[in-house]
């Protein structure tokens, strides 16, 4: 009995290991390709529970994410006019047909990613080829990426992977490069300066003399004016006294006569000498008339 009861036990036990070993899961992040004796026998690309033969089947994942593959260092590249740069990039990758990538890389992500950075590196380096400095680093920046992501995503697909971008981080020039252009560029900026202030004390001393001109001319012609309106004034005013004193010849000498008389005497320091008879003193003498 209790053999009977170990040979069943034993043969439910093997049974579960047969069945463990014939079960496995797919995982949504992930691919598995199915191999007999060495051989590809099923992709499975959709998640969930699946079976295998035991003991002669067995399974291998490969990630269906989106990976990154990024420069270590910046490449560098020569332009249309033989020029250095730098560039900077990362490529937006993923395995879209794990049985063509396992046949044509053994599924080995390195050496996916040795082809993959081989194969942007030509396509930039030909796109560089044809442009200018001033091209790569901005007026055609955003052209070059989309060009190179269809390019590549051409030679990526014989490998079973999908390149689903490419970018540039950064272009820049050499650093002896770079010094060199500033120097320029400083110079050049030196130059526009000090055309740019001559140009300014130019027109600043032609501003400042036609001001003196306007100023002189205005001058002139307030002092004419004045000196116009002041002539003006004094023959109105001579005339004026001459008809009011004309209408009395002996009021009008008696009027003179008082303003010389506050004038001599306007101050107690004041002293004038003269003869007591003379005629500056004919209205003091006769009062009465």
């Amino acid at each position: 009995m209790n053999a009977r009861m170990n040979l069943l036990g034993g043969v439910v036990a093997f049974v579960l290991v047969v069945l463990a070993m014939s079960l496995f899961t797919v995982d949504q992040r992930q691919y598995a390709l199915v191999f007999q004796l060495g051989e590809v026998k099923r992709e499975i690309v959709e998640p969930g529970l699946h079976f295998k033969v035991p003991f002669v089947q067995n399974v291998r994942y490969f990630d269906r994410r989106i990976l990154t593959l990024e420069s270590s260092d910046p490449e560098r590249f020569i332009t249309s006019e033989k020029k250095n740069v730098l560039v900077d990039s990362f490529i937006k990758w993923r395995i879209v047909d794990s049985k063509l990538y396992y046949i044509s890389v053994s599924g080995d992500e390195a050496r996916a990613r040795t082809r993959l950075t081989q194969t942007v590196n030509a396509g930039l380096r030909e796109e560089f080829g044809k442009r200018l400095v001033h091209d790569v680093i901005s007026g055609e920046r955003d052209k070059i990426m989309d060009q190179m992501r269809e390019k590549a995503d051409v030679d990526a697909r014989k490998i079973g992977v999908q390149i689903v971008d490419v970018r540039l981080k950064r272009v820049e020039l050499p650093e002896e490069v770079s010094d060199a252009v500033y120097r320029r560029m400083e110079a050049e900026r030196k130059r526009v300066a000090n055309e740019l202030r001559s140009e300014g004390a130019a027109e600043a001393e032609k501003i400042r003399a036609d001001a003196d001109r306007q100023r002189e001319v205005l001058v002139a012609e307030a002092y004419r004016d004045a000196q116009k309106i002041k002539g003006e004034g004094d023959a109105k005013a001579a005339a004026i006294y001459g008809d009011a004193f004309g209408k009395s010849p002996e009021f009008y000498a008696f009027y003179r006569s008082l303003e010389a008389y506050r004038n001599s005497f306007g101050h107690k320091s004041d002293i004038l000498v003269v003869e007591p008879n003379s005629d500056f003193f004919k209205y003091m003498k006769n009062v009465g008339r």
